[in-house]
C-alpha cells in the first residue's frame, strides 16, 4: 500500500473518531426537533404549522448567537494544536460570558417578534400558539449557547463521550416530556399522582420540554468539563474584553453566515405558511427529516474544523489541507447515501411522520427534492467547518449571501409563486442556492490551503 493511500485512510479513521460522537450530539438536537414535530403533528395541523413558524423564527434569531459561540471554535482548536491548554481554559471562561450576554439579548428579541408579525399581514389570533411556543423557548437561548461553548471545548480536546451521554439523556427525557406537556397528564395511566394534573399545553408544551432538555445537557457537559480542567490552574474569570472582541471578530461572520442560511429557510417557512397550513406542514416535516440526516455532515464538518485547527495551530499546512479534503469527501459520501433513502422511501417516511391526509400529496414529492440537495447541503456544511478551522469565516458569509439571496430566494419566488409550483418551487429554489454555496466553499478551501495557513493568535 502506498504511503499516500495509507495517510488518507489514517486521516479518515481519525476524522471519523471525532465526527461520529459529534454527529450523534448534533443529531440529538435535530432528533428532539423531529420528535417535537411528530408529537405536535398529532395535535393537529394548526399546532404543527404554529411550531413550524415558531421554530423558523427562533433559529433565525438564534443564528447570530450560535455564530458568536462558534467564533471560539478555531481559537480553541488552534490553542490545543499548539499544546497551549492554559489558553484554551481561559477562552472557556470568556465563552461562558459570551453565552450569557448574547443569550439574554436574543431571548428578548425572540419574545418581541410575534408582536411585529401582525404588521406584515398575519392575523393576531393565528399567532397565539406561535407566541406561546416562543415564550417558553426563548429562555433556552442562554443554556443552548453555554452548551455550544462547552461542546466546542470538549471536541477540541478530543473528549467527545460526554456529548453522547448528554444527547442520549436529553432525548429520552424529551420524548416523555413532549407527550406529557403537549397532551397533558390525562395521557398517563392511574397511579402517576400529581403528574396527571398537568394541563395540556399544546405547542407551548413542546417548547418547555426542549428548554428543560437544554438544561439537562448543559449540566452533564459542565460536569465533564469541570473534571477535565486542572483545579490548580485559575484562569481569569471576569469578562476580558480583548478576548471577547477577538472571538466576536471571528464569530460575527459565522453568525451572519448562519443567520443567512437559517434566514432563507425561515423565509421559505413564511412563504409556505402563506400557501396554507398543508404546505407549511409538509415544509416542516421535510425540513425536520433533512435536518436529521444533515447532522452527520455537520459532525464531519465540526471534526474537520477541529483537525484543520489542530494542524494550523501546529503550523502544518499540508496536514490541514489533507484533513479538509478528506472531510469534504466523507461528508459528500454520507449525504449521497442519505439522498438514496429520501428518494427510495418517501412514502414510508410520510407514514412515519404521521402526516395528515392533506399533507401527504405535498410531502412525498417534497422529499424527492430533498434527496437531490442532500449532497450539496452536506458539502456546504463541511466547507463551513473546515474553513472555520482555518480561521476563514468572512468568505463563508459572502458565499451564503450570494448563493441563497441572489440565486436561491429569487428562484424560490419565481418557481413557487410566478410559475405556480407552490411549495415544490420554493424548495427547488433553495436547492439551487445550496449548490452555489457548496461549490464556492470547496473552491475557497482549495485556494486557501494551497498557500500557508497561519494561526489566528500567531
Amino acid at each position: 500500500m502506498s504511503a499516500s493511500v495509507k495517510s488518507l485512510r489514517e486521516e479518515f479513521r481519525e476524522l471519523m473518531k471525532l465526527a461520529i460522537p459529534i454527529a450523534i450530539a448534533q443529531g440529538g438536537q435535530s432528533l428532539m426537533g423531529l420528535v417535537d414535530t411528530l408529537v405536535v403533528g398529532r395535535a393537529g395541523t394548526s399546532a404543527l404549522a404554529a411550531v413550524g413558524l415558531a421554530n423558523s423564527l427562533f433559529f433565525a434569531v438564534a443564528g447570530m448567537g450560535m455564530g458568536l459561540m462558534m467564533g471560539f471554535d478555531p481559537l480553541l482548536s488552534q490553542a490545543f494544536g499548539a499544546k497551549n491548554g492554559t489558553r484554551a481554559r481561559a477562552l472557556l471562561w470568556q465563552g461562558g460570558w459570551m453565552a450569557l450576554f448574547a443569550g439574554s439579548v436574543l431571548a428578548a428579541v425572540a419574545l418581541v417578534i410575534p408582536e411585529v408579525l401582525p404588521f406584515f399581514g398575519y392575523a393576531r389570533e393565528e399567532l397565539a400558539e406561535t407566541r406561546a411556543y416562543l415564550y417558553w423557548r426563548a429562555p433556552s437561548l442562554v443554556t443552548m449557547f453555554a452548551f455550544l461553548m462547552l461542546r466546542s471545548y470538549l471536541q477540541s480536546s478530543a473528549s467527545t463521550r460526554p456529548l453522547v451521554v448528554a444527547t442520549v439523556a436529553a432525548n429520552i427525557f424529551n420524548l416523555g416530556a413532549d407527550i406529557l406537556l403537549v397532551f397533558g397528564g390525562t395521557v398517563l395511566p392511574e397511579g402517576f399522582g400529581p403528574l396527571r394534573l398537568i394541563p395540556a399545553m399544546g405547542a407551548a408544551g413542546a417548547a418547555l420540554a426542549t428548554f428543560l432538555c437544554t438544561v439537562i445537557q448543559l449540566g452533564i457537559v459542565l460536569y465533564a468539563v469541570r473534571r477535565l480542567v486542572p483545579s490548580e490552574e485559575k484562569p481569569v474569570r471576569r469578562p476580558l474584553w480583548p478576548d471577547l472582541r477577538q472571538a466576536a471578530r471571528v464569530g460575527i461572520p459565522i453568525g451572519l453566515h448562519i443567520g443567512a442560511e437559517i434566514g432563507v429557510f425561515a423565509l421559505a417557512g413564511v412563504l409556505a405558511f402563506k400557501l396554507g397550513q398543508a404546505s407549511m406542514g409538509a415544509h416542516q416535516i421535510a425540513l425536520s427529516f433533512a435536518s436529521v440526516s444533515f447532522t452527520m455532515a455537520v459532525g464531519i464538518g465540526n471534526a474537520g474544523s477541529v483537525r484543520v485547527g489542530w494542524a494550523v495551530g501546529a503550523q502544518n499546512t499540508p496536514q490541514a489541507r489533507l484533513s479538509g479534503f478528506v472531510a469534504f469527501v466523507g461528508g459528500g459520501g454520507f449525504m449521497a447515501l442519505s439522498a438514496l433513502v429520501f428518494a427510495l422511501f418517501p412514502g414510508t417516511l410520510s407514514q412515519l411522520a404521521g402526516a395528515a391526509v392533506d399533507v401527504v400529496p405535498l410531502l412525498i414529492p417534497l422529499l424527492m427534492v430533498t434527496a437531490i440537495f442532500q449532497v450539496f447541503d452536506g458539502l456546504q456544511g463541511v466547507g463551513a467547518g473546515v474553513l472555520r478551522g482555518a480561521g476563514e469565516t468572512r468568505f463563508t458569509f459572502l458565499a451564503n449571501m450570494v448563493g441563497h439571496y441572489a440565486i436561491g430566494l429569487p428562484l424560490s419566488l419565481l418557481l413557487g409563486f410566478g410559475l405556480k409550483l407552490g411549495i415544490l418551487g420554493i424548495w427547488w429554489g433553495l436547492c439551487a442556492g445550496l449548490i452555489a454555496v457548496a461549490l464556492a466553499l470547496l473552491w475557497r478551501f482549495h485556494r486557501l490551503s494551497a498557500g500557508t495557513l497561519r494561526p489566528l493568535e500567531a
